[in-house]
């Protein structure tokens, strides 16, 4: 089994820790090939005209590439590379505020739970809420999510 360098494994992560990712600014770029992969045409994320008539005056990102981006920065910490076995799922996802072009997210995990698999010995599970906040410190995106791990040899 590969393990990247800073990769952890279940056993390593402790209640309480918190991960911080670096930020990753979103451009209209992102977006458009967004639309395009998922098939989310929503003129509030691809149309200016419409979009300056919404609420938010402009176009935002969608929803779930905010959510997607959050996981692509939790795997540029390395501590997942080569030792994360499954996604087990996520819960109570919210999303409290728009990103809009320009805007820098920052996401941080911190470790709610570590425990090992009730049915393999060599592996556990490494719960965590997420937040993800703009430059100017607000929230976006909340969840809770679990992850299916290897255990150190």
């Amino acid at each position: 089994m590969f393990k990247g360098r800073n990769a952890k494994y279940w056993n390593e992560f402790k209640v309480g820790e918190v991960i911080e990712t670096a930020g990753r600014t979103i451009e209209s770029g992102d977006v458009n090939l967004f639309a395009g992969l998922s098939g989310d045409f929503n003129p509030a994320h691809i149309n200016e005209v419409h979009a300056k008539k919404t609420q938010f005056g402009t176009r935002i990102a969608h929803g779930l590439l905010t959510l997607a981006v959050t996981s692509g920065q939790m795997n540029g910490t390395g501590l997942f590379e080569g030792t994360t076995i499954g996604f087990l799922g996520m819960d109570k996802v919210r999303f409290s505020n728009p990103v809009r072009f320009g805007d820098t997210v920052l996401t941080t995990a911190a470790i709610t739970e570590v425990r090992p698999s009730a049915k393999k010995k060599d592996r556990g599970v490494v719960s965590m809420t997420i937040t993800v906040k703009n430059q100017k410190g607000e929230t976006v995106l909340t969840y809770e999510q679990a992850l299916l791990m290897s255990g150190a040899t």
